[in-house]
């Protein structure tokens, strides 16, 4: 209810003259108890005759005579049925397929457990106890493999193709109608090194999702149809490319530059992740089909791995759909060469202006640190949760790294400072640890500064205790609180494997996540930023990427180098 401000016009309690009030105009504010309230709103004696029964949702006014009613009734009941399905009983008997329900301290703490079928492919699994499981198979498949002016992005294409037609399903409409059957869904991915597919599954139906899991895998049809749709869908991602993912994109070409002596070739961790549109013509089917029978179906680079099924059932399940596997070889690339090129870290720049929602420069940097392999892998990780960062809108709240070194001393120190993040990415023989952050155009220059401030602090000043510490225990929290979902524990068992050929538990990361030292720390920023004592001229050279719609401010590489110097 609202009350004009001037007294020449009042009004009563009863008028609607005005649904929202002017600028002139102020609100009452009425006070009412809540006993009040319920007194007001407490139906008269005289209406409980009136009140609709309770079971009589159709005679809401209650006009209905008792002989109407029950006639109404016995025809709703004749004409509406309430007898379940035959499907939908509950069965006298619990189904077999389903686990016993016993007490905790009957079940065996669950431990993956690793075989190798005869062909070489290995199978791994570990038991969750649950009604659902995740099965899928990874290999040593990526972008890393593809080969310029031949099949550059093909490893994009045969991730968007997966799930589709295959000899036993004439399209990929088809195992979708199966799986929305069966309760389940489909999952693909792939990266530079690594190509994955999974089904997320019903205990019960891992034997058919299985059988679909091998179609996809081994008898797709890969036909011409489906790669000029493939390529459609490239050229929609494309457009709708978030600029923090062009400007990773560029920082990995930029890191891993060519080499003088490659002969214009780019060095495997230097290829595109996603197609590039300018190699779509060069597509076709049979190029799909080349990709995957040298570098996907190699049986000594597969794994076969599942989460929340037992071992003896994945064996089973592995041995009859992928024993038959035979093709390609481990070490030999389609030309004869290598298949595995290792790459080295050159340092470089990468800038593109594209037009972006928010108008924001976005400014990434990074040095080279260890790969997967590497004794600093820990340690790294623990130095990127101690950055931290992330954008300057956020919730706050345990958790969440508010008291991040980013988070501390460029988010809330810098008004202009949008977001401010450490990152890393990791390969075999190679890794990048950096720091991105965001702002307004004329801000570049700052932002590229203050990210240079931050890691070379890193390999001059001693972190905190309790900054280590605070990171240390963060780092702790995340591993163990994303391994509680099936899905990740899948791919944390699969790519294990496939890197190291076992896989570390929980207590051993979190024991040597404990171990890491502030004397760790410094020493690979120090070794990332200016080389080792027996390196010979200035030192590494940083890798620096930019992307927005106006990064004229952001000084070039050449100068952010010297900066290190």
């Amino acid at each position: 209810r609202w009350q004009s401000a001037s007294p020449s016009s009042p009004h009563d309690e009863t008028s609607f003259e005005y649904l929202y009030p002017t600028r002139t105009e102020m609100p009452v504010i009425s006070r009412t108890l809540a006993s009040e309230a319920a007194a007001a709103v407490a139906p008269d004696s005289t209406d409980a005759a009136k009140k609709p029964r309770l079971d009589d949702r159709f005679d809401d006014s209650g006009s209905m005579s008792e002989a109407d009613r029950s006639r109404f009734l016995e025809v709703e009941r004749a004409q509406i049925g309430t007898s379940l399905d035959p499907v939908m009983r509950v069965a006298p008997k619990v189904p077999s397929f389903i686990p016993p329900n016993v007490p905790v301290s009957a079940l065996s703490v669950p431990t993956t457990e690793i075989s190798t079928l005869p062909n070489g492919v290995r199978v791994a699994s570990q038991e969750t106890y649950g009604q659902v499981c995740t099965v899928g198979v990874l290999a040593n498949a990526g972008s890393r493999y593809e080969t310029d002016g031949v099949n550059v992005g093909v490893n994009h294409l045969t991730e968007l193709l997966a799930f589709r037609s295959t000899a036993e399903f004439p399209t990929g409409a088809e195992i979708a109608e199966r799986m929305d059957e069966m309760g389940g869904a489909t999952f693909a991915s792939s990266s530079r090194e690594q190509m994955l597919y999974c089904v997320d599954i019903l205990r019960p139906n891992a034997d058919a999702a299985m059988d679909i899991l091998a179609e996809t895998v081994l008898r797709p049809r890969i036909e011409e149809w489906e790669v000029e749709d493939a390529k459609k869908v490239v050229e929609f991602q494309t457009m709708d490319m978030m600029p923090e993912v062009r400007m990773g994109e560029g920082l990995q070409v930029a890191a891993y530059g060519k080499l003088d002596e490659s002969g214009g070739e780019s060095q495997q961790l230097g290829k595109p992740h996603f197609c590039p549109l300018e190699e779509l013509s060069k597509m076709s089917a049979q190029t799909v089909r080349d990709f995957r029978s040298s570098h996907l179906l190699i049986p000594s680079e597969m794994v076969i791995c599942g989460a929340g099924i037992s071992h003896s059932e994945l064996v089973d399940l592995a041995t009859q759909h992928f024993s038959d596997v035979s093709e390609g070889n481990p070490n030999e690339a389609p030309d004869g060469g290598a298949r595995t090129v290792d790459s080295k870290y050159t340092g470089g720049e990468y800038r593109m202006e594209v037009k972006t929602l928010d108008e924001f420069t976005r400014v990434a940097m990074a040095f080279e640190v260890g790969g997967w392999h590497s004794s600093d892998l820990v340690p790294t990780c623990v130095l990127q949760t101690l950055l931290g960062g992330g954008s300057s809108f956020s919730a706050g709240g345990p958790g969440k790294g508010m008291y991040s070194r980013l988070y501390r001393e460029v988010l809330n120190r810098y008004h202009w400072a949008e977001s401010s993040e450490a990152f890393t990415s990791f390969h075999a023989e190679s890794g990048l640890l950096g720091i991105s952050g965001s702002c307004p155009p004329q801000k570049g220059r700052d932002m590229t500064r203050v990210i240079a401030e931050h890691l070379h602090k890193l390999a001059t000043t001693p972190v905190a205790d309790e900054e280590l510490e605070r990171a240390r225990n963060m780092l702790k929290c995340n591993v163990l609180t994303q391994l509680e979902s099936r899905l990740v524990l899948f791919e944390d068992i699969g790519r294990q494997i496939l890197t190291y050929g076992k896989r570390e538990d929980a207590e051993t990361m979190c024991a040597r996540i404990e171990g890491v030292t502030k004397e760790q720390i410094r020493d690979i920023a120090r070794r990332a930023l200016y080389g080792t004592y027996d390196d010979e001229g200035p030192g590494p050279l940083p890798t620096l990427s930019t992307v927005g719609d106006d990064i004229s401010q952001v000084p070039s590489g050449e100068e952010v180098a010297s900066w290190f110097r």
